[in-house]
């Protein structure tokens, strides 16, 4: 079975189009200044809009204020928030509690015991994202272009329910899948030309790529 996919980072018509068209099943707006897939509100509501009620939105942002949260729900109206700063489980329920929204949270993995950092929020947030820790220098929490070992989520309990992200392009999201068997996958910098620009051929090719490696391991039996 095809995984879920989610297009992050996306800013124009074309690109969220073109996700819609290729059967995305969420597209992500990122509200965070340092990042080049910076969008303001008001944009993201009205590309959200060319797909609303066929691709779920989501609104990513980094520790956000109140006042932010209300500006971005009031104007993109997303399904779905996704916190991937430092939002503790306290503040999480109280955001879902507020907007009657779910929130996925979003945690940067590079060994074993970044894993158990998600404890407190098992039975808070409705799903978490599992995103490489950034290299050194960077000032994004995601979107670097980078992989983490992903034979650490077999650790994981069958009941979490996850998005697997970080570094996936059409090169290597067979052995992504093959190797955790992920039920959803995100990717934003791995269907781009540059930082922050979406190019429509790279989508066409990793959507190609997620079908084919579907194909291989229902035809394979593999239930992994």
């Amino acid at each position: 079975m095809r995984p879920e996919i989610k297009i992050c980072g996306l800013k124009t018509p074309e690109a969220v189009d073109r996700a819609a068209e290729r059967g995305a099943s969420h597209i992500g707006f990122i509200f965070f200044d340092k990042s080049p897939r910076n969008i303001e509100p008001d944009i993201a509501g009205a590309l959200a809009d060319r797909v609303r009620g066929r691709v779920k939105s989501v609104a990513v942002t980094v520790d956000a204020d109140n006042d932010e949260l209300d500006e971005i729900i009031a104007l993109m109206r997303p399904d779905i928030l996704q916190f991937h700063g430092k939002e503790s489980p306290e503040r999480v329920l109280t955001i879902k509690a507020v907007t009657g929204l779910p929130v996925m949270k979003a945690f940067s993995i590079r060994d074993a015991d970044d894993l158990k950092r998600i404890e407190p929020y098992i039975g808070i947030a409705d799903r978490f994202l599992f995103d490489a820790k950034p290299p050194a220098g960077s000032d994004l929490p995601g979107g670097n272009g980078v992989s983490f070992d992903w034979s650490l989520l077999g650790s994981l309990d069958e009941s979490v329910d996850y998005m697997l992200s970080g570094g996936l392009n059409k090169d290597n999201i067979a052995a992504a899948l093959s190797e955790t068997g992920a039920r959803a996958i995100d990717v934003s910098s791995g269907v781009e030309s540059a930082p922050g620009v979406k190019d429509l051929q790279l989508m066409d090719e990793f959507f190609a790529a997620v079908a084919e490696a579907s194909r291989q391991r229902a035809h394979s039996g593999s239930v992994k």
